[in-house]
């Protein structure tokens, strides 16, 4: 029997098809799952852009028709004013702005067009699976970045060793950050990877896929607000997170013009490009009423609060966040011996809830389990109640 390729075999279990089976073998056993596993969002997507792709599917036929691959005018123009409005940015909609089937497609893809044999890439550790993923499979290889708790989850360009820093040739970052949920608070760190990128020749991929879920006053800013971003950097956009439209695989890229040809050409061999009725629901998401946002962000936020101070409570230190929809929670004292898979399993099959272990985003996130806020408010509530008998 022909096997997988070498670059597939070099790709560690998928964290989420992992805890899938887990919970697989909890439901056998008849236990009541409260997953918090996986960034699903329950909330439901708003209602105008629902109505806008039933209208479309149902009155035009002509969109069943393959789509534009680079995505529809329309489509452009409106991801690039929405970047106007958000960020005061402005973007050629012809040549600066691309359509694609969920941002995490755009961020393994641009991999796959940028990478030879043995290239290198710039990751963060722990990062989300497909920044690591994307690489391999591109058949580059990855200098992992360490994103520790005492440099607020940033990167230190300073640590990556000059021979590398030379070869290599992307590197990603991603603030609002999956899994930490750090954030970077003003443009400073980003000036300093601008001049990083600029003086070793390095394009950038900005994932900020997150931007819209923020808490306290915060307001997450875009990579390309610094001057000189566009020249080394793309920026990947999503829909899942921002309007609830995670199975919708809706995303987008902006930036510079002669990296995103790159992507448009790789694309235009592997897929034909994104529903054109899914589209035009995506310019009624970004052009329609936002109020959508804030009530999302408001529904996260109380969430977040019910968890991290009952956690507290418990004795579980766990800090707040400000912004995405996820808490990254060091394994609990009492269980420090256990690896975090370890532990995420014994936590499973001793009290039902299930989140997911942070050595699934790379060897980096060892020690520490992401809770994802995606279920009822009174499910909170009981997953409390369940950690309470477990940790007292």
């Amino acid at each position: 029997m022909v096997e997988c390729s070498d670059k597939l075999k070099k790709l560690p279990p998928y964290v989420f098809a992992v805890m899938k089976n887990l919970m697989k073998d909890a439901y056998s056993k008849k236990l009541d799952v409260i997953d918090l596993s996986m960034g699903n969002p329950d909330l439901p997507t708003p209602r105008h852009v629902i109505d806008r792709l039933v209208d479309t599917v149902t009155n035009h036929p002509n969109t069943h028709r393959y789509p534009q691959a680079k995505g529809m005018p329309k489509f452009r123009q409106a991801v690039c004013q929405f970047y106007k409005n958000r960020f005061d940015l402005t973007f050629d909609p012809e040549t600066e702005a691309l359509a694609l089937v969920g941002s995490k497609e755009g961020v393994g893809h641009l991999a796959a067009a940028i990478l030879d044999a043995g290239d290198i890439a710039l990751v963060p550790g722990p990062s989300y699976p497909v920044h690591y993923n994307g690489v391999i499979l591109a058949g580059g290889q990855v200098h992992l970045m360490p994103l520790l708790e005492e440099n607020k989850y940033l990167p230190d360009l300073t640590k990556i060793p000059e021979d590398i820093a030379r070869k290599a040739k992307l590197i990603y970052i991603n603030y609002p950050n999956n899994p930490t949920a750090a954030v970077v608070e003003d443009l400073k760190f980003y000036e300093e990877v601008v001049s990083f990128a600029k003086k070793y020749d390095i394009i950038v991929a900005s994932d900020l896929a997150y931007s819209e879920i923020c808490f306290d006053g915060y307001r997450a800013p875009s990579f390309l607000q610094v001057p000189g971003a566009k020249d080394v950097a793309v920026e990947f956009g999503s829909f899942s997170k921002t309007y609830n439209m995670a199975g919708w695989r809706m995303g987008f890229a902006v930036g510079n013009a002669r990296i995103l040809g790159y992507l448009e050409k790789f694309k235009s061999y592997m897929d034909y490009g994104v529903f054109t009725a899914l589209q035009l629901a995506g310019v009624a998401a970004l052009t329609g009423p936002q109020d959508c946002i804030t009530e999302t962000c408001k529904v996260y936020q109380r969430r977040r609060d019910l968890m991290v101070d009952g956690l507290n409570k418990l004795g579980w230190k766990v800090n707040k966040p400000k912004a995405t929809m996820y808490l990254w929670a060091p394994i609990p004292e009492k269980f420090k011996q256990m690896k975090s898979l370890e532990f995420c399993e014994f936590l499973l099959k001793e009290t039902g809830v299930a989140v997911a272990p942070g050595n699934g985003f790379g060897e980096n996130g060892e020690g520490y389990v992401r809770i994802a806020l995606v279920t009822h408010d009174n499910r909170f509530h009981d997953a409390l109640l369940r950690l309470k008998k477990l940790l007292k």
